[in-house]
């Protein structure tokens, strides 16, 4: 006896595996901003793709070599790695209708 196979399932084996996001996000201590900015890379990341990105959180009070070896110039900023091509977002994030159209993903 065959096993019943599902329209969602059909449709989850033939989309293509889209690449793992890779993100991180350089913030300045704990001020309001960089709460903030924190805040809403997660939720974003969360609604958007979850389970298929890697968020890391950069202070550049802590470690000031990652961010010069970047060249960030301002903060709080989120930066695209991998998938190509970069992106960067600077701000608190709080306008997501752009951080989505700039990572390339479909709005809810």
């Amino acid at each position: 006896m065959k096993p019943k196979t599902s329209t969602a399932a059909f449709e989850r084996a033939a989309r293509p595996s889209v690449a793992k996001v890779i993100l991180r996000l350089y913030i300045a201590g704990t001020s309001d901003r960089s709460i903030r900015a924190i805040r809403n890379a997660k939720e974003i990341c969360e609604a958007y793709l979850a389970g298929n990105y890697e968020l890391a959180v950069v202070d550049i009070l802590q470690q000031p070599t990652l961010a010069k070896d970047d060249q960030i110039v301002a903060v709080p900023i989120l930066v695209k790695r991998l998938p190509l091509p970069p992106r960067r977002f600077v701000g608190d994030l709080s306008n997501r209708d752009v951080v989505v159209a700039g990572l390339g993903l479909e709005p809810e």
